[in-house]
C-alpha cells in the first residue's frame, strides 16, 4: 500500500477519529507533489502552524501556499475544513436559544471571531426575554477596522421584528479594549436604538479568547 493510500485505508477501517492531525490533513490534500507524499506536505503544514490547529484555522488561504506543493486549490480545501469546524462548534448556540450574560454572547462568537485576522461586525437580534432571533454579519473589514452603517443595522433588526439587539465585533490585535471609534459607534447606535424603541443591550468585543462587555463596564450611554 502506498503512503498516500494509508490514511484513506485507516479511515475506512477504523474511522476518521483514529487518524492523527497529519493524516487528516493529508486526506484533505489528497495527493503529494513531485515525489513528496500528501502526509509529508501535511507534516510541513503542521510544523508551519507550530502543531496548533487554532493557528491553522486563523490563517487566510494564501498562507498555506507557502508550502511547496500546496496551491490555491488544496489550500482552499484545508481552509474550508477549518471553517466547517468553526461553524460546527457554534452551531448549537444559534437561533432558538437565550443569552443572559455577556459571557453567553462571548461563547456564541468566540469560535467564529476569535481567530480571525480581519475585523467583522455582527448583530445579535433578540426577541423578548433575550431569546435569540438571528445572528447577522453587518460588515467585514481589515486588520484595524470595519465600516458599520447604522441604517443597515437597524433596517435588518426592524425587518425581523427584533425586540432588542447586541453588538459584537472582534479585534485581531488580541486586545479587547475598545478604541475611541468603538466607543463613538456604540454611542451612535445606542442613541438610534432609543429613538426606534429598539434598545442596544450590549457591545461585546472579542479578541482571541478574551472579551470586553460595554454593559458590564457601565460604558453604554
Amino acid at each position: 500500500m502506498s503512503e498516500q493510500e494509508r490514511p484513506r485505508a485507516r479511515a475506512a477501517q477504523e474511522g476518521l477519529g483514529a487518524l492523527n492531525d497529519r493524516e487528516l490533513i493529508a486526506l484533505l490534500l489528497g495527493t503529494g507533489h513531485k515525489g513528496r507524499s500528501a502526509e509529508l506536505l501535511a507534516q510541513e503544514v503542521l510544523e508551519l502552524a507550530q502543531g496548533c490547529l487554532n493557528n491553522l484555522a486563523s490563517w487566510p488561504v494564501e498562507s498555506l501556499t507557502v508550502v511547496n506543493g500546496i496551491g490555491p486549490a488544496k489550500a482552499t480545501l484545508v481552509a474550508a475544513a477549518m471553517e466547517l469546524g468553526r461553524r460546527r462548534e457554534g452551531h448549537h448556540r444559534r437561533a432558538g436559544s437565550w443569552v443572559k450574560t455577556s459571557q453567553d454572547v462571548r461563547n456564541r462568537f468566540v469560535s467564529r471571531l476569535g481567530d480571525l485576522q480581519h475585523e467583522e461586525f455582527w448583530v445579535l437580534l433578540l426577541r423578548r426575554s433575550n431569546h435569540v432571533l438571528a445572528e447577522i454579519c453587518i460588515s467585514r473589514g481589515g486588520l484595524t477596522g470595519t465600516v458599520v452603517d447604522p441604517k443597515l443595522v437597524f433596517g435588518r433588526a426592524l425587518a425581523m421584528r427584533a425586540a432588542a439587539l447586541v453588538l459584537v465585533h472582534n479585534h485581531p490585535s488580541g486586545n479587547p479594549q475598545p478604541s475611541d471609534a468603538d466607543r463613538q459607534l456604540t454611542s451612535t447606535l445606542c442613541e438610534a436604538g432609543k429613538h426606534l424603541d429598539l434598545p442596544v443591550l450590549d457591545h461585546v468585543i472579542v479578541a482571541g479568547k478574551a472579551f470586553v462587555s460595554f454593559a458590564d463596564q457601565g460604558w453604554l450611554p
